[in-house]
């Protein structure tokens, strides 16, 4: 649908006769988009149908053609990706060389620049990418590009730069360093009775080539019959693409990426159907961002995947499987200071336990696999063969404490069984005990009598204000636990934990079960404050709500995080006493409200509004409400 830009200015650009700036109905852009939201229909230019018209005018196709939108993939998901008809320009000419629709996919033009070949080969693909380089090359390489062309894969080469000066610098021998070249052909060729091994590279560039041995117009050439020349398609044109003899292929370019639509390996002949699932997480700072296992305090914080590997290969010993581990939108977040993290992963064997494991076991047991390496890459994937059994697989940055959303691909030749040990909710809460007669109380609980009476009065009932100055007035005496005070709005949670008659009061006996409580909680809280200095960190957080009786996912954990953690992501007691009776006042909130689900329960917005107040800050609508 063409259309004239008419800059502002008293004078406008000579503009041919036959020119339009309006659609060939004679209306502009405004009117036709008014008719489509009149009608409620989607706009289809007449001028440029998806019809076969719009291909050939002369002639009907030999194949019928299906008109589709092209999409992306990203993240294991493929996206259409709508864009609308304006394109950047600078006095009236395109100023872009990329797509419009792969521009929009990273947020902006600048976005895609220095980008990885590999990335854009997955994007358009879904492929899985694999990367070599030329000084670890095996010795079959040869044979694993042929194969590679063979299976439609696409190839990439590239020769590393020093310094950014030596960036699109030029070679004696016409090549460009940092440049993205395309890999588009392999063959042999007769010369002089040998056999030689040579490669078909392209520069996007559509010139500048390679001036050694087998370029478009070397000697070596003339020693070619013309039916040989022809099967290889060698001209001696300028046009970017040339042949070279492999053994200067490996001397001169560093790295080979090639995106496989499969994930068969290019080292064997079989071609297998491959079963994949995919895990999306996130590494969060100051709850699953542990880093690598350089940093054992905190790598056991990272998500856990359990991988069951059931069915060996055929006629193999051993199951293989591909993991592809990749950070999701990190071009896209450039613009906001993010860079791409070094990533990578391990696989440990999986101990006969079906819960998230601890910093122990990594202390005391090595991986049985890992990435090969931890890079800046987008994605990192490796090939593994390992017996069948039940394997742990950690997701990881290499540095703790950084974040990113990931996707992880796990391609296996037989079915595997895969899933996520973040995600388990499990409360494990004793009832409540008795309170002591008082004829049977402790010296500890008589003293609390005589101070509840000072402040209570006779009806030994206190409020919030009267609870908080009782509280901070007994903990100053312990000198084991570093506190500033507790704060009125943890005072007003103990009592809607512990009111049993609902008069938003809390009585001496009701004070008494949460005490013995509370010196659980403190115990606790010294247990993680390794350092004494009065906060624990919240890396420390699972381990120790799961020795509370609380087992939670990884997403609440995140949530408490955020709501509880300071800058330095460090909880003080009162934080961690907040959190606590929180998180018990709902789940006893929800034990008596599920009496036949123990996963869901039902409530109406009525029934919702109370429970809110009771147990969170948040605003839930009516519906299903799932267990904490």
């Amino acid at each position: 649908m063409p259309y004239l830009y008419r800059a502002p200015g008293p004078q406008a650009h000579p503009v041919p006769k036959d020119a339009r700036t309006t659609h060939s109905s004679g209306q502009n852009f405004e009117q036709l988009r008014q008719e489509c939201l009149q009608r409620g229909t989607l706009f289809e230019d007449a001028d440029f149908p998806a019809s076969n018209s719009s291909l050939f005018y002369s002639e009907r196709p030999q194949v019928p053609f299906v008109w589709k939108r092209p999409g992306f993939w990203q993240h294991s998901e493929w996206l259409d990706v709508v864009i609308d008809d304006r394109l950047p320009t600078f006095r009236d000419r395109l100023v872009f060389l990329h797509s419009a629709d792969h521009n929009e996919l990273n947020g902006s033009y600048e976005a895609l620049k220095g980008g990885s070949a590999i990335e854009a080969m997955e994007d358009f693909t879904g492929g899985v990418a694999e990367t070599f380089q030329m000084k670890e090359a095996p010795e079959n390489f040869y044979e694993i590009l042929e194969k590679a062309l063979k299976r439609g894969s696409l190839l990439g080469c590239f020769i590393d730069t020093g310094s950014a000066a030596e960036s699109e610098a030029r070679t004696p021998f016409g090549l460009i360093k940092g440049h993205a070249y395309s890999v588009t052909g392999i063959d042999q060729v007769n010369f002089r009775g040998q056999r030689i091994e040579l490669i078909r590279v392209r520069n996007p560039w559509g010139q500048v080539e390679w001036n050694g041995s087998w370029s478009d117009s070397s000697p070596e050439w003339r020693s070619v019959g013309p039916a040989e020349q022809k099967r290889l398609c060698h001209t001696a044109l300028d046009d970017g693409e040339f042949w070279m003899a492999f053994k200067d292929f490996k001397a001169h370019f560093d790295k080979v990426e090639i995106c496989n639509l499969t994930p068969d390996a290019l080292e064997e002949d079989a071609v297998h159907k491959w079963e994949v699932t995919v895990h999306q997480g996130s590494w969060v700072r100051g709850s699953t961002a542990g880093g690598c296992r350089n940093f054992l305090d905190t790598f056991w914080t990272n998500p856990q995947i359990k991988l069951s590997l059931t069915e060996k290969d055929e006629g193999q010993e051993e199951c293989s499987f591909l993991v592809a581990l990749m950070q999701k939108d990190r071009r896209k977040l450039k613009r906001f200071g993010a860079n791409v993290l070094t990533i990578g992963y391990a696989i440990y064997e999986c101990p006969d336990k079906d819960e998230h494991l601890n910093k122990d076991f990594f202390r005391y047991h090595a991986s049985r696999a890992r990435s090969k390496t931890f890079i800046n890459l987008r994605e990192v994937s490796d090939r593994f063969k390992l017996p069948p059994g039940e394997y742990i697989l950690i997701p990881s940055t290499f540095e703790p404490h950084q974040e990113a959303d990931f996707c992880l691909r796990i391609f296996s030749e037989k079915k595997a069984i895969t899933r996520d040990m973040d995600g388990n909710v499990d409360i494990d809460l004793p009832e409540p005990p008795k309170p002591t007669p008082p004829d049977q109380e402790t010296e500890e609980e008589l003293r609390f009598r005589a101070l509840f009476e000072q402040v209570a009065g006779e009806d030994m009932e206190v409020t919030a204000e009267e609870l908080e100055y009782v509280l901070n007035a007994v903990l100053r005496k312990k000198k084991d636990i570093k506190f500033k005070k507790l704060s009125l709005i943890s005072c007003k949670n103990i009592i809607s934990l512990m009111d049993t008659s609902g008069n938003g009061k809390l009585e001496f006996d009701e004070f008494k079960v949460f005490w013995d409580k509370l010196k659980q909680w403190i115990n606790l809280f010294l247990r993680f404050d390794a350092d004494k200095s009065g906060t624990m960190s919240t890396y420390e957080l699972r381990t120790a709500l799961k020795a509370a009786g609380f087992q939670l996912s990884s997403h609440l954990l995140q949530l408490i995080v955020l709501r509880y953690a300071d800058e330095e992501l460090q909880m003080d007691f009162d934080d961690f006493l907040n959190c606590l009776v929180r998180l018990e006042n709902a789940s006893r909130v929800f034990q008596a409200l599920s009496t036949k689900n123990k996963e869901f329960i039902h409530l109406t917005i009525n029934e919702v509004r109370p429970i809110q107040t009771l147990c969170s800050g948040t605003q839930p609508g009516p519906g299903r409400v799932q267990a904490p």
